[in-house]
């Protein structure tokens, strides 16, 4: 006879490789239902962009079988809560688990893209997620989730009239460049921009999100300090592209998120651009601008390497037509945006295991 605690006891064996721990002791199996040589249970993975879900799910039938009964048939139901360790009032985006700030020390290395395809990505996992387009002065996301021209609605909720985020390929939007004419300029000061973003993040009814990617301009200003003084921020993205130039630009938003007083944990470096894949060669890669540059500035920083993003001609077409290339069919920028999203969501759950809780950054002003 199988039993409920022979079963229990095998998949204590079991280890979750990011943290550390076994399955029972993380609570993360439930549901154990035995028939005969029949055995069913769930997993519930830290997120549902888990890129160990098959070896998870591999380990767990092979303990049975070596543990339990050689002749048992092991159906593993694998689902996600994904987790959040928030320490705040949550007074602000109470219903959002984890903030992802995606920063570039300088302009024109793909930061844009790179938070856009990140957030489809996870949401194509199977997570409810929200894209916030910090930049102001250069708001893109209508152009790229092609939204030119649409308005969002609003709703009152508890007496308060709040913003109706748009809604495509499954993520939550909001800019500025949905509330003004894109022919516009928006000239402002800094503490303008500033206000004008805590309103898009209080006065916008995002409801429960597992993530909230938040897309930063360039550099290291006022927008970046509004951020992380609103709102309890995950952790951050830096994108950066092969070029010298680009990754001393990157070591200066690493150095910002990492100053004593700011101290958001930096999940990862992404070099985008990173090589040329032409599409009639898709096995081939050329790096026209250098190869290494990004992986290197991360052993020295001692922090994870996310990955490299092709240049491929359908992830600039996609992103002027307003397909973003995790949902064209560009299926090398497609896998490689993908893998991207799996690490982020793997390297937040380590994040929320391992690290002091998410707090919003109390600075002294200058």
């Amino acid at each position: 006879m199988i039993t409920k605690e022979a079963v229990i006891e095998a998949l204590s064996q079991v280890q979750e490789p990011d943290l550390g721990k076994d399955l029972v002791t993380l609570n993360m199996i439930s549901d154990i239902a035995i028939d005969g040589k029949n055995v069913s249970f769930t997993v519930m993975l830290t997120t549902p962009a888990c890129p160990l879900k098959d070896m998870i799910e591999k380990a767990c039938v092979n303990a049975i079988r070596l543990l339990v009964d050689k002749e048992a048939v092991v159906k593993v139901n694998m689902a996600a809560n994904v987790t959040g360790n928030r320490k705040d009032n949550k007074s602000v985006l109470p219903g959002v688990k984890n903030i992802i700030a995606v920063a570039s020390g300088k302009g024109g290395v793909g930061k844009s893209t790179v938070a856009v395809n990140l957030a489809i990505g996870l949401a194509q996992e199977g997570a409810r997620v929200g894209l916030l387009d910090a930049d102001i002065y250069g708001p893109s996301m209508p152009i790229m989730l092609g939204l030119r021209g649409e308005r969002p609605k609003m709703t009152e909720i508890d007496g308060k009239g709040l913003i109706v985020p748009m809604e495509r390929y499954g993520i939550k939007v909001m800019s500025i460049g949905l509330l003004i004419d894109e022919t516009q300029a928006v000239i402002w000061r800094g503490p303008q921009a500033s206000a004008a973003l805590k309103q898009f993040i209080s006065d916008v009814y995002w409801e429960e999100l597992d993530y909230l990617v938040i897309d930063l301009p360039p550099g290291t200003g006022d927008i970046h300090l509004t951020i992380v003084q609103t709102v309890p921020v995950t952790g951050a993205v830096i994108v950066s592209t092969p070029q010298a130039v680009a990754a001393a630009d990157a070591k200066k938003a690493i150095m910002m998120f990492k100053q004593p007083q700011i101290n958001v944990p930096v999940l990862g470096i992404v070099e985008n651009m990173a090589y040329f894949t032409p599409r009639e060669l898709p096995d081939n890669k050329y790096y026209i601008f250098g190869q290494g540059g990004a992986r290197q500035m991360a052993e020295q920083f001692e922090l994870p390497f996310l990955g490299e993003i092709p240049i491929v001609q359908g992830i600039r077409e996609g992103g002027d037509r307003g397909i973003p290339a995790v949902v064209d069919d560009e299926p090398v920028a497609k896998e490689a945006f993908l893998t991207l999203a799996k690490k982020v969501a793997q390297n937040i759950a380590m994040r929320n295991a391992n690290m002091e809780p998410t707090k919003v950054v109390q600075m002294m002003e200058q």
